[in-house]
C-alpha cells in the first residue's frame, strides 16, 4: 500500500517502460531500519539498573534514588540529607560514594560560610566569597545529582567537596 504518488520516472525512462513500476514499488516497499535509540535494550540489562564504572556491578533503582537524595536533599535540609544517606545506606558502594561526596560538599559550604561570615564583619566585600562558593556548590550538586540518577559517578573538584569522608 503506497502513501502517495509513485516516484517520477528517472532520467531516460518513460512510464510505459517495464522497469519503471518495479523500481517504484521496491522504493515504497522498503522499510526503514530502526535507529539505535528506537531499539530495545539487550535483555542482559534490567530496566531499572545501569552499569557503574568500576567493579560495583549493577546499580538498582533504590540505590540511584538514595544517591540522588544525597544531593537534592541539600536544597531542603542541608547537610542532614547526605548524612542520612551516608549512614543509612552506606553498605552500598554506589550510595556511599555519592553520599560521601554530598556530605563533603555540605561540610565545605558550612565552613566557608562560617569563615566568610566572620571575615565579612571586618571587610564587607568578603561576603561575596561565600555567595560565590554557594553558586559553585549548587552547580556541582546538580552535576552530581544528574550522574547519580543515571547510575554513574562523577567526581566533584576537591576545592568544592573537601575530601573529609570517603
Amino acid at each position: 500500500m503506497a502513501y502517495g504518488p509513485p516516484p517520477s520516472p528517472g532520467q531516460g525512462q518513460q512510464p510505459g517502460q517495464p522497469g519503471w513500476q518495479q523500481q517504484g514499488q521496491q522504493a515504497w516497499q522498503q522499510q526503514p531500519q530502526p535507529s539505535a535509540w528506537q531499539q530495545q535494550p539487550p535483555p542482559s540489562q534490567g530496566r531499572n539498573t545501569a552499569q557503574m564504572p568500576g567493579s560495583f556491578g549493577q546499580v538498582s533503582h533504590d540505590e540511584k534514588s538514595w544517591a540522588l537524595m544525597a544531593y537534592v536533599g541539600q536544597f531542603l535540609i542541608g547537610v542532614i540529607a547526605p548524612a542520612i544517606a551516608f549512614f543509612g545506606k552506606g553498605r552500598s558502594p554506589f550510595v556511599r560514594r555519592h553520599a560521601a561526596q554530598g556530605l563533603n560538599m555540605g561540610l565545605a559550604a558550612i565552613a566557608v560560610w562560617l569563615v566568610g561570615g566572620l571575615l565579612s564583619l571586618a571587610v564587607e566585600v568578603m561576603i561575596w566569597v561565600p555567595l560565590g562558593f554557594t553558586a559553585v556548590t549548587m552547580f556541582y550538586l546538580v552535576y552530581g545529582a544528574r550522574a547519580a540518577n543515571r547510575g554513574e559517578y562523577r567526581r566533584v573538584p576537591a576545592p568544592v567537596a573537601w575530601p573529609i569522608f570517603k
